[in-house]
């Protein structure tokens, strides 16, 4: 039986960088979560007797939702919905199903590296049939949707076993409830040299795996230790918990400290890693050496063509605008195309759609490739693997041969986290207010070469979006970039980046924080952040 329930709209539902996201308690909030998922179904079209793929990275109110989400799926006429076991499905590998199924398109329940918990955060996105997350133009329309649906539609029925698997029935609708590793783990044994790796961990090679108690822990349990021979116990961590232990599962230098401790201390293993609350980050760290997010991408892809999936090269480069340059020098020697899109991994889906890009990267930690459409943890973490095991060299000698051969861009992001919102939109007006006088000025001892508010004209539909971070370019190739975060969801989150090119070899040891100190000056001179916010010193620094 499907009933029609009457509700009144909430008008707090717009989606950010990366789907809903609020508190536990909001989601809470009677009919809140069947208002967002009616207004997806709402929105788009095609979708009776069509797939849908559920799935999310096990934190708290994640099965709840799910059982929401199959008796609504089942009551707006979908004809299968495939949902993994437990209710487990890593954000890359929900992409994956969707793909390889043919699905229309999947919910996926993550918050992200953001904390979970009863009083923490939650987060429903939609993602269609590409893989990827939803387009701004689907997102809007959600949204629109929200702000006036006055009925939702789901079925009278039992909740479904989330922890068997099989196929079993809602309605007229079958569910089926699966492995949530294999399909991934086929994947990855297609895309990289398993029989390379193995033998890299048979010859005395040691890791550490941080699954910070979320979604990967079972993935790399199975491909790392299972499939690849690592010691037992190399995935730490492992088992997914509704709160991730009570920490924050964002794999960076401050949250992932004890792994950054271990690989920096005498008895470091060779590589280090982690990935956070629904697998699509990652952190590289090898015996003693960071490397940053802005280093992985270009490493990446100027070692690609090692495993046997990228073997026959790279179509091209992609990079978010706030990473690092690192990559477009790759892409130069490569003759490759180089793309600078916006954040938010929905702007890369049409360029690896369009086979204008292979490999693409944001500073946030999220690498990937055109086997999922979106960022991927572990696919990084593999791919790390195979060139380590075809080169035979440590990760420092890489990167600092890659250095050598390409510059090296000293980069660092300082997050203020929590900043009221009145005061952070106040000082992003009063930085595009000075955008047209800041050219020629000079600030710490640098001169301002250009500066404007990064528009993105996509190449392949032709649609633009504006207003997507404030840029700060400096005479020699030194900038600071300032933007407000989409996937928090306490006031605000002003990032800020900072980059500065050294080609010279002789200086790529200094301290990263010392070689930028005149940028950072410089930074909170220009956006007065100190003055705006209150704040002496960034949240987070990496």
């Amino acid at each position: 039986m499907i009933s029609i329930v009457e509700t009144t709209p909430y008008q707090d539902q717009k989606p950010g960088t990366s789907g809903l996201r609020k508190k536990v308690p909001v989601f809470q909030q009677k009919n809140y979560v069947e208002n967002f998922i009616q207004s997806i179904f709402d929105s788009v079209a095609g979708y009776r007797g069509e797939t849908l793929v559920i799935g999310g990275d096990g934190r708290f109110f994640n099965r709840e939702t799910i059982q929401t989400a199959i008796k609504m799926a089942s009551a707006n006429g979908f004809g299968r919905v495939i949902v993994g076991k437990g209710g487990i499905l890593s954000t890359p590998a929900a992409s994956h199903l969707i793909r390889k199924n043919d699905a229309f398109g999947g919910i996926v329940l993550s918050a992200s590296h953001n904390p979970g918990g009863p009083d923490e955060d939650f987060g429903i996105k939609y993602n269609v049939g590409n893989g990827g997350p939803a387009p701004e133009k689907i997102t809007e329309a959600i949204y629109a949707r929200t702000r006036e649906i006055d009925r939702y539609a789901i079925a009278d029925l039992p909740d479904i076993d989330l922890d068997e698997t099989g196929v079993f029935s809602a309605g007229d609708m079958a569910v089926e409830v699966v492995d949530p590793v294999t399909d991934y783990a086929e994947l990855m044994e297609i895309l990289f040299d398993f029989d390379a790796i193995r033998a890299l961990f048979s010859s005395g090679f040691r890791m550490v795996f941080d699954a910070m108690h979320a979604v990967t822990g079972p993935y790399a349990v199975e491909i790392l230790e299972r499939r690849l021979g690592a010691e037992p116990g190399t995935a730490r961590n492992a088992v997914p918990l509704e709160d991730f232990g009570g920490h924050h599962p964002d794999p960076n230098l401050v949250h992932a400290r004890d792994l950054y401790d271990l690989m920096m201390s005498q008895n470091a293993p060779d590589f280090g890693a982690a990935s956070d609350g629904d697998g699509d980050r990652n952190l590289i760290i090898g015996k003693g050496i960071f490397v940053t997010p802005s280093d992985s991408l270009a490493l990446l892809a100027a070692n690609a063509h090692l495993a046997p999936g990228y073997s026959a090269g790279l179509k091209g480069i992609a990079r978010s605008m706030p990473t690092s340059a690192a990559a477009d020098r790759v892409a130069e020697k490569l003759g490759i195309g180089l793309y600078e899109t916006p954040t938010g991994w929905k702007f890369f889906g049409n360029l690896l759609d369009a086979g204008l890009a292979t490999i693409c990267g944001e500073e946030s930690a999220g690498t990937g490739s055109d086997h999922v459409r979106e960022k991927d943890g572990l696919w990084a973490v593999l791919l790390w693997l195979n060139i380590l095991a075809v080169r035979r060299q440590s990760l420092r000698q890489i990167v600092t041969e890659h250095w050598a051969t390409y510059g090296r861009n000293y980069y660092s992001r300082h997050d203020y986290e929590g900043v009221d919102t009145d005061d952070a939109n106040a000082l992003m007006e009063a930085l595009r207010g000075k955008l047209a006088t800041l050219p020629g000025s000079s600030v710490e001892g640098l001169t301002v070469a250009t500066a404007d508010d990064f528009a993105y004209l996509d190449p392949v539909d032709g649609s633009v979006s504006a207003n997507q971070g404030v840029r700060v370019l400096f005479e020699g190739g030194s900038r600071v970039v300032f933007r407000l975060s989409g996937t928090g969801t306490s006031g605000a989150t002003l990032r800020v980046y900072i980059e500065r090119f050294e080609p010279e070899p002789s200086r790529h040891d200094m301290e990263t924080q010392a070689a930028l100190a005149d940028l950072i000056a410089a930074a909170d001179r220009i956006a007065g952040i100190r003055k705006h916010t209150g704040r002496p010193s960034p949240s987070v620094i990496t």
